[in-house]
């Protein structure tokens, strides 16, 4: 027989939202409870377990400590299974009900979490989709952290990541935009080399930027970068003026831009690696059923993008 488990789900509960407030006072607000009782759960969380969560000063509330974050991770988990457990006991585990929080780069967003919403509303309408709209860095930050369940995001960032586990559900390929009065606009296809003396408009995010960079950089030449944006639709609002070209993956159903200008789409010749859209989440985490299936709606999504698929 298995030995009793001392510390309670109410304990880790107080527990994680200490942690996110970062002050036992806001945790008390949160909760609607005396600011004892969150101080009593925690420390008596401490002791069973042994080991120090939080680091204490006063004035500056409270910041998690190693130990602390290795139990926060486990602690979300334990929840989502216990609320699992709850809805199963209760003959609700096929209904697909209650939260997931999905984390999504910014530049996929408008070509997944459009459909992936109105999917999810027509085939689950219990299950309450939360979406963070960030880079990679943030996301697995926020993975790492249990604030999201799952993550669709490219591979820039990813690998080597041993807490993650990710899978690839599609490849976008780099093609070349450029000015709808380009000399070059009437081609189907085009190779970097060709552009190479023409000022190049990136898309200027972490890891995006490197990877931009090095397929210019590996037709060898020092790719001139004269504009930059952290925006998808403003590089190409820009390549419309005529100020340059620009290299991007993910492809908008229409050439027209914002702006009111227009942009023609050339394929790249160059034997340049396509980037992989993926699904991450933290290594061995047990998915609860409503996150699995929002998982395969992303997965028929990214199928319907991709006609080779």
């Amino acid at each position: 027989m298995t030995s009793p488990v001392g510390f309670t789900l109410v304990q880790l509960r107080y527990f994680l939202v200490a942690a996110e407030r970062g002050s036992v006072t806001e945790a008390s607000l949160e909760l609607h409870i005396a600011q004892s009782a969150v101080s009593t759960a925690i420390y008596n969380l401490e002791q069973e377990l042994q080991v120090q969560l939080f680091i204490r000063r006063r004035g500056r509330g409270l910041t998690l400590t190693p130990a602390g974050e290795r139990v926060q991770q486990q602690a979300y988990e334990l929840l989502a299974r216990a609320r699992e457990v709850e809805r199963e006991a209760r003959g609700e585990g096929e209904g697909f009900s209650g939260p997931v929080a999905v984390g999504c780069f910014v530049t996929l967003a408008p070509y997944y979490l459009p459909p992936l919403l109105s999917e999810c509303t027509r085939r689950y309408p219990d299950i309450e989709i939360e979406v963070l709209e960030e880079e990679t860095d943030q996301l697995v930050q926020a993975l790492g952290a249990g604030r999201i369940d799952f993550a669709l995001t490219y591979d820039l960032g990813l690998a080597p990541r041993t807490e993650l586990h990710s899978e690839t559900i599609a490849r976008a390929p780099a093609y070349v935009i450029v000015p709808a009065d380009h000399p070059l606009a009437g081609r189907e296809t085009v190779e970097l080399s060709e552009l190479s003396a023409e000022p190049l408009v990136l898309l200027d995010l972490p890891h995006s930027r490197d990877y931009f960079s090095s397929l210019v950089a590996a037709t060898g030449t020092a790719p001139d970068v004269r504009y930059r944006t952290n925006s998808y639709e403003t590089v190409r609002s820009l390549v419309a003026r005529g100020v340059g070209y620009s290299v991007l993956n993910q492809r908008p159903a229409t050439a027209q831009t914002y702006g009111g200008g227009e942009i023609a789409t050339l394929e790249l010749r160059d034997d340049s690696p396509p980037l992989e859209v993926k699904l991450a989440s933290v290594e061995g985490m047990t998915m609860t059923a409503r996150a699995r299936a929002v998982m395969e709606l992303l997965r028929e999504i990214a199928a319907a993008r991709d006609p080779s698929r």
